[in-house]
């Protein structure tokens, strides 16, 4: 018998590969303009692009945001391959969802990930609502421990769980459960929408829960609600995809958030193309920066094609920081003077 969990892992990236407007390619980002430098006043060769989360030093402001995870040799292949080029360049990683572990043993080498990236800042990923689903402290801990993670994203993701056709779709109480369990874990706990964004409402119950890490996610790039239309048996249904662009786009999200810099920090995820979408994001409030989709290709071919396509991106990050005329990713942060306008 096999398992819908393990299965459906293999059936998303196979959606992806067959219907390109999964990619929802909003370029929300593209309103925002930036203030040319003519006279930098520096050296391209003196920017200084690094910066620190959770205790470790990042080679620049990169997230390999979550995507998979599960017994299958693909899905193996790209979680190694994602591995050892966040080891190489520097940059952090978020596995995908970790639940199919408990259902699927086999699924744990997935997850085994530590022996590639050996100093990486690593994420481990368990989904928030499984906490009323029979999830604990001790599935989380396993999660973490297995991964050897620096922290846990607790991923919220109702639109997607409303579309799937085995979705769980028990979300109340949740913010009570997260609250014991991030006083609990050995690690700290991330709170991170799939693609629709968290509003104020969100970020306020988490701060109130102990939460200081949010992952915003917003709307712009990947359809989880698209993918899972095409999982739908019934082929008249097309909620999944009246609701494929429902959500904060990320650039808005980051603008909702600013009142709650001094309480928390903020990951901007969801829609963002290039290095230049990174920096702008900074200059919005994030502290770092999660790219999935760009590297999912990548990943199927080699730990090398990943490594490129993150060099690409620090390039063009550390380009727009010298047309800026900043030195170091601090200069950027929150600092709106740098933008010119939004329309």
């Amino acid at each position: 018998m096999t398992d819908p969990t393990n299965d459906r892992k293999i059936e998303h990236i196979r959606a992806i590969e067959r219907d390109d407007r999964i990619d929802r390619d909003r370029r929300y980002f593209d309103r925002i303009h930036l203030s040319h430098r003519a006279l930098p006043e520096l050296s391209l060769d003196q920017i200084d692009t690094s910066v620190e989360f959770l205790g470790k030093k990042l080679s620049f402001p990169l997230l390999i945001s979550s995507m998979t995870g599960g017994d299958h040799e693909l899905i193996k292949t790209i979680n190694r391959n994602l591995a050892i080029a966040a080891e190489q360049t520097g940059v952090a990683l978020a596995v995908g969802s970790q639940r199919v572990m408990f259902t699927h043993p086999g699924a744990r080498e997935s997850f085994e990930l530590r022996q590639y990236a050996p100093s990486a800042l690593l994420l481990g990923n368990v989904g928030a609502v499984q906490l009323n689903c029979g999830f604990g402290l001790e599935q989380c801990q396993q999660a973490v421990d297995i991964l050897q993670a620096d922290g846990l994203y607790l991923h919220l993701n109702p639109l997607q769980e409303a579309i799937q056709p085995e979705g769980d779709i028990d979300f109340s109480g949740l913010s009570q459960k997260i609250a014991v369990l991030a006083g609990k874990l050995s690690v700290p706990v991330l709170l991170k929408e799939v693609g629709a964004g968290l509003s104020p409402q969100d970020i306020e119950l988490g701060i109130a829960q102990g939460i200081r890490y949010f992952d915003l996610a917003g709307t712009g790039g990947t359809s989880w609600s698209r993918i899972e239309h095409h999982r739908t048996a019934d082929s008249a249904d097309l909620t999944g995809l009246r609701f494929q662009d429902w959500g904060i786009p990320t650039p808005l999200a980051l603008q909702l958030a600013e009142p709650y810099q001094n309480s928390a920090s903020f990951v901007a995820s969801g829609g963002l193309r290039d290095g230049i979408d990174m920096v702008k994001s900074v200059i919005l409030g994030a502290s770092l920066c999660g790219v999935a989709a760009p590297f999912l290709k990548p990943a199927m071919e080699s730990a090398d094609a990943v490594v490129q396509s993150i060099e690409q991106l620090r390039r063009e990050f550390k380009t727009a920081m010298f047309l800026l005329g900043m030195s170091d990713v601090n200069s950027l942060f929150m600092n709106r003077a740098l933008i010119l306008s939004e329309r």
